[in-house]
């Protein structure tokens, strides 16, 4: 074997690494916070039980909501005020649909990620 096949078999000592996110006409429209945000959101049935589930302050998670909602065609999140029957938010179709694309994207960068870095050789 020669020393080129030996060395072609050895894993590389680099690592690619990178972000993935969406821009929006405001800048960031979803990254990997925000739809882990509206996973929450989907989970927990509420704004506040997401954010506390990521020990972010609520007035974070409303202000991040209503920018991936201003930018979106449709919204991703529709909220319910609280009160008697108590409130809560959920995901729209498009919200559902907005954290599909991203994952797809995601898992795609990620497996792209490996694979560059298994050959990543100087």
């Amino acid at each position: 074997m020669s020393e080129n096949d030996r060395d072609s078999r050895k894993t590389s000592p680099y690592r690619l690494h990178g972000r993935v996110w969406i821009d929006g006409p405001e800048g960031t429209f979803l990254g990997y916070g925000r739809v882990v945000l509206l996973e929450r959101i989907r989970e927990h049935g509420s704004i506040s039980a997401a954010a506390r589930s990521m020990n972010m302050s609520y007035r974070h998670a409303w202000d991040l909501v209503e920018s991936m909602n201003r930018q979106a065609p449709a919204p991703l999140v529709i909220s319910r005020t609280g009160g008697r029957g108590g409130g809560g938010a959920s995901l729209t179709e498009a919200g559902e649909r907005a954290v599909r694309l991203f994952r797809n994207a995601w898992d795609a960068y990620k497996t792209f990620e490996k694979e560059y870095s298994r050959n990543l050789r100087f």
